[in-house]
């Protein structure tokens, strides 16, 4: 899917494309089989122009802990090598520091561009001085080329854009300055209309098919808005015209849903989930008969980041969050059931949150078994000891994967072999028609109608 229209996406113009995650390469191992390293050097060679960008937290490769610092100098190398340019920095708990340091490992791993992501949320804690503060911090580096302000949940107002944007605007010197807002309670438009004017550089968005939603503003339509007030764009309108026409082909050939405007939801300012998250979580409910409780989710997930001191709700807290939210409301009591990352966060093994987690909530959790063997357990391997374990013939890149997957994963993806290359939404419907015919019993006759067509297959000996 992303071969075919790789070509059309390198000709649009943008500045990069957001390609990728070590999670969005786990799923690309344990969904469909496929090697996500592959994917990135096939991208790459087929989109020489736009850089493809990578959003690291610069602690964890693709599992929940916290791997060393040789492991994830290794990803970086690794990643590189197989064709990203562009890094997203991103520290869940905002650590300027941190950001820093993870964008001189990843400069030193051969990076051209490095940009450093400032996590909104909305809290009193988290002001416009705030976000300035680490805005100049992380600018200061010379290893970081760009900041960006990050809204994983859509909650950046206009308003607040008026006096954020131009904030770290002025604390960031002469470095590009960007912003990326998704759509999920229909603010992210009009905040990017506003951000044009303070002092924004570039904005993110998503082709239309893919726009809007719990997704970012459609490019097409924020290049129509940037034009009513007199900016001048330079992409490629006939490429933008043919992308979005190829989306809107797949959508329909695979049954999915195109991105819609979003209605204003006040109540996402408490539980504040990410685009992603609502969606992953919108969908797993639905595949075990829950969705009804996606209310009842979303409310326990506004208490339960306030028990845990209000993480930043963005990857992995949002998950931690939404997770343990989820399992407080299908249980027969709250924290009946505590994930490992819950009590991990808790032994603050991913820092400290804006401020303590709630007493009794936190003596529930460590009280439990699992708390003290977390506890005791060391930390992940360093890479020495993956190599000894795995063996000196092994790619580096198959040593990630299974440093950080589960083995019958990636044997599973090795056995598949390559990823198919070619994919034509206008056929696929008959394609997999004729699919499932070949598994069933012979037929006698087929008769395939829809409105406009009839066609009538009948055997005869």
């Amino acid at each position: 899917m992303v071969l075919q229209i790789a070509p059309t996406i390198d000709r649009v113009g943008y500045h990069a494309i957001d390609f990728t995650t070590s999670t969005h390469m786990a799923i690309s191992v344990r969904f469909h089989k496929e090697n996500p390293w592959e994917r990135i050097r096939l991208a790459a060679a087929a989109m020489p122009r736009t850089p493809l960008s990578f959003l690291t937290t610069g602690m964890r490769f693709i599992s929940w802990e916290r791997a060393g610092d040789d492991l994830m100098a290794l990803s970086y190398r690794l990643l590189v090598e197989a064709g990203i340019r562009r890094f997203q920095i991103m520290d869940p708990m905002n650590d300027a520091q941190a950001i820093v340091a993870s964008a001189r490992a990843i400069r030193r791993a051969g990076a051209t561009e490095n940009v450093a992501a400032l996590v909104y949320t909305v809290s009193p804690l988290h002001d416009d001085a705030y976000f300035a503060r680490c805005a100049a911090t992380a600018a200061a580096s010379p290893d970081v080329h760009r900041v960006y302000i990050k809204d994983p949940g859509g909650l950046l107002t206009p308003e607040r854009a008026r006096t954020l944007i131009p904030a770290v605007r002025a604390s960031i010197g002469d470095k590009p300055l960007e912003l990326h807002s998704h759509c999920t309670i229909g603010l992210a438009p009009f905040s990017y209309a506003v951000a044009a004017e303070v002092g924004i550089d570039a904005l993110h968005t998503a082709v239309a098919p893919l726009g809007g939603g719990s997704s970012q503003p459609p490019a097409e339509q924020t290049i129509e808005n940037l034009r009513a007030q007199h900016h001048a764009t330079s992409l490629d309108a006939a490429a933008l015209a043919e992308m979005s026409d190829y989306f809107r082909r797949l959508a329909r050939a695979e049954g999915l849903p195109e991105g819609r405007p979003s209605e204003f939801d006040a109540a996402y300012f408490d539980h504040q989930m990410p685009g992603g998250m609502l969606t992953t979580m919108t969908r797993q409910l639905a595949e075990i008969g829950q969705l009804h409780r996606l209310p009842d989710v979303l409310a326990e997930t506004a208490r339960v980041r306030a028990e845990l001191g209000f993480p930043i709700m963005v990857t992995p807290f949002s998950q931690v969050v939404g997770t343990q939210a989820v399992m407080n409301v299908l249980a027969a009591e709250r924290y009946d059931n505590v994930p490992d990352e819950v009590i991990r966060y808790t032994l603050g093994l991913f820092g400290s949150p804006p401020q303590p987690v709630d007493p009794d909530v936190r003596d529930r959790i460590l009280s439990r078994p699992r708390a003290k063997e977390l506890a005791a357990q060391p930390p992940m391997p360093e890479l020495g000891e993956f190599r000894k374990r795995f063996g000196p013939a092994l790619s580096d890149e198959e040593l990630l994967l299974r440093a950080t997957m589960p083995a019958a994963q990636v044997d599973a993806m090795v056995a598949s072999g390559p990823a198919r290359r070619t994919y034509d939404p206008d056929t696929r419907t008959i394609t997999k028609l004729l699919r499932e015919l070949s598994t069933r019993p012979p037929l006698a006759s087929l008769t395939i109608e829809k409105p406009g067509f009839v066609l009538q297959l009948s055997r005869y000996s």
